[in-house]
């Protein structure tokens, strides 16, 4: 399996995210990159998770029918093709970061899966549902790592 370069311009991989990008803030979705995506990718999904959440693993962002030529997309901006479901705050897409104040920095993993045929989810999938579908069909795979704290 091959893998997938993701990243951002607005931070480093186990860098902190900056502000902008929280929920408590502007709330704007990071701008994220990508390359080496397998040429017999059928379609991409974005997916970032909080697992580090008092509740469990969170869903802030997961977007399915990326189209699997594009090369990235920009902040506060629906990649190209894709499918915006709820997030775990019940919002149609990004909502970012907001662990309770005074923890430790969180950690949110920014997940690209290239994927050999379309998916299917539900719109208010859970990190759950979507790990089960996406980690057994995927034909690669890139994550990026980013930190909160308030």
């Amino acid at each position: 399996m091959s893998g997938i370069e993701l990243s951002s311009t607005a931070f480093s991989d186990h860098s902190r995210i900056p502000r902008r990008h929280a929920k408590d803030a502007d709330n704007v979705s990071p701008p994220l990159t990508w390359s080496g995506v397998p040429d017999d990718a059928a379609e991409l999904v974005l997916l970032c998770e909080a697992p580090d959440a008092p509740s469990g693993t969170f869903l802030h962002w997961l977007v399915t029918g990326i189209d699997p030529r594009t090369g990235g997309v920009a902040a506060g901006e629906t990649p190209q093709g894709g499918r915006p479901h709820r997030n775990g705050f019940g919002e149609p897409g990004w909502s970012g970061p907001r662990p309770p104040v005074g923890d430790d920095a969180h950690r949110y993993f920014f997940r690209l899966y290239a994927l050999p045929a379309p998916v299917s989810l539900p719109d208010r999938a859970t990190a759950r549902d979507a790990h089960a579908v996406l980690d057994a069909r995927q034909v690669a795979e890139g994550t990026l790592v980013g930190l909160y704290q308030r």
